[in-house]
């Protein structure tokens, strides 16, 4: 049962943003929050939204509430929380964050929430580096995907998973090619890379190590620049034209609520 919980301000009186919870539907299940406009047409595509480690899903409903409300787009974010996916930012760690929101968003389309065959995801922080993994596993399902001050990145390249594609030694069965199989399609997908220009000191939550300081950078704006830069590359070696957008925010993005209008702005 959806809980409402306060009706926000839109762009105009007759646009309004209801903010409803959605509690888990059992053991390893997803609740969620969303901002669900007053006037919202049957082909409306959905705005996914996944938190960072704060794990903030209501106030990324309520940052993206006024342009759902514009759009007349439902936003769906979905709340990891810590005991059950501590890992989430990895998608396939544990128990399987990936499938977790696959359902999640199967039992929405089931009451109606959205109704379209795919959605446009963004991230921020953790949440961004969930975004773009989960992206590029279901390629097919992403109209546009922004991140927004992710900590670290799974590069187009042969570094081993996860911090590349190549199947890492000794695994079998491994993520690294199930990841790069739908590598094409994902390069097809318009992404935005947000970033603060003052995000240039490495933090307790960004992973480091010699081997990844290497790949992608000591910070989050180094190793946004260079994944954004990887991505065009891996497109123009396929012939693609690169969707890739890279944008600096004149401040350190530390919040998702920065993020998000960032996010929001053109979506």
């Amino acid at each position: 049962m959806l809980n409402p919980v306060s009706e926000l301000p839109g762009c105009a009186p007759s646009e309004t943003v209801t903010l409803l919870y959605r509690p888990a539907k059992g053991k390893g299940a997803l609740s969620c929050w969303l901002a669900l406009p007053s006037n919202m047409p049957a082909d409306a595509t959905p705005i996914v939204a996944v938190h960072g480690i704060r794990r903030g899903a209501k106030q990324q409903a309520e940052a993206l509430a006024s342009r759902a409300a514009a759009l007349g787009r439902p936003v769906i974010a979905p709340l990891f929380d810590k005991v059950n996916w501590p890992k989430y930012q990895q998608v396939v760690r544990g128990q399987r964050a990936d499938l977790a929101l696959l359902e999640l968003m199967t039992e929405l389309r089931l009451t109606g929430t959205w109704r379209t065959r795919n959605f446009e995801l963004c991230g921020y922080s953790g949440g961004a580096q969930f975004a773009h993994r989960f992206a590029m596993l279901y390629p097919q399902l992403v109209t546009r995907l922004t991140v927004s001050s992710a900590g670290w990145y799974t590069f187009l390249d042969d570094a081993a998973f996860p911090y590349g594609l190549k199947e890492r030694p000794g695994k079998t069965n491994d993520w690294g090619p199930r990841f790069a199989a739908g590598l094409d399609q994902f390069l097809r997908i318009p992404v935005q890379v947000c970033i603060g220009e003052e995000d240039c000191v490495s933090d307790d939550n960004t992973r480091q190590g010699p081997e990844i300081d290497a790949q992608q950078g000591r910070d989050r704006l180094t190793r946004a620049r260079r994944w954004s830069a990887a991505f065009c590359k891996a497109a123009s070696e396929r012939g693609l034209t690169p969707g890739s957008r890279f944008r600096l925010c004149p401040a350190a993005v530390t919040t998702f609520r920065i993020a998000f209008s960032m996010a929001a702005s053109t979506a």
